[in-house]
């Protein structure tokens, strides 16, 4: 192991104990003194491996994104149905968006818009294009009708699951998110399928809704 990749595994050692940090605290009132005192180590190590603060965030959203690129490379790389891919597709994306809490996005946008919207950007790129491959599986696998426009709908659905998150509509229903996720889902699949898939989903509906609600977070 050389030295760059030492160093790689030391800093991944941090990247959770200052996410729990900047969790609780807040971006903003957490100074580099702050989080090399709580990691155990002086300042003058932590800058070896950043550069500053902003730096600092900027790793470990990377960080993360290729933990949950990972995570979805496995699911798309598994022997499944697409009607079951993008079952857990749509509960990877969820478990990281709920990771992300209102006061740590709010602080994002204010005092580091850059990182934030790039990193947004690309992890609806990724899992834009992750959708459109679970349509063409869909389609070729005859559970997805051959007639549907791949780019709008996984547009549609893509949209419509960030919205959930980012709306106040599970507190005007006066539901949880999770009930909002089982229609969506449902709707987004009958919406798509052919005779076969929904005859699928249906034999399998029951299974899919627990599996919702055991692996909700």
């Amino acid at each position: 192991m050389d030295n760059e990749d030492i160093q790689k595994e030391r800093f991944q050692e941090w990247v959770e104990p200052i996410k729990k940090l900047f969790y609780a605290y807040g971006l903003k009132n957490l100074s580099m003194d702050d989080l090399s005192r709580s990691l155990g180590i002086s300042k003058k190590t932590l800058y070896t491996y950043v550069k500053n603060k902003e730096d600092l965030i900027e790793k470990i959203f990377l960080y993360q994104e290729s933990i949950v690129f990972k995570m979805g490379e496995k699911i798309y790389g598994a022997s499944i149905n697409a009607i079951e891919k993008l079952l857990r597709i749509s509960q990877l994306v969820h478990d990281e968006l709920k990771q992300i809490n209102p006061m740590i996005q709010f602080e994002m946008k204010k005092y580091y818009p850059a990182i934030f919207e790039t990193y947004v950007e690309k992890k609806r790129i990724q899992v834009f294009e992750g959708m459109k491959i679970n349509m063409q599986q869909g389609i070729e696998e005859k559970l997805y009708r051959d007639d549907i426009n791949i780019d709008v709908v996984a547009t549609i659905y893509l949209n419509s699951f960030i919205e959930l998150h980012n709306s106040d509509i599970c507190k005007v229903l006066d539901v949880n998110f999770l009930k909002l996720f089982e229609v969506l889902f449902e709707n987004h699949i009958r919406g798509i399928s052919t005779p076969a898939g929904i005859a699928y989903f249906e034999s399998r509906k029951n299974e899919i809704l627990e599996y919702i609600n055991t692996n909700k977070k």
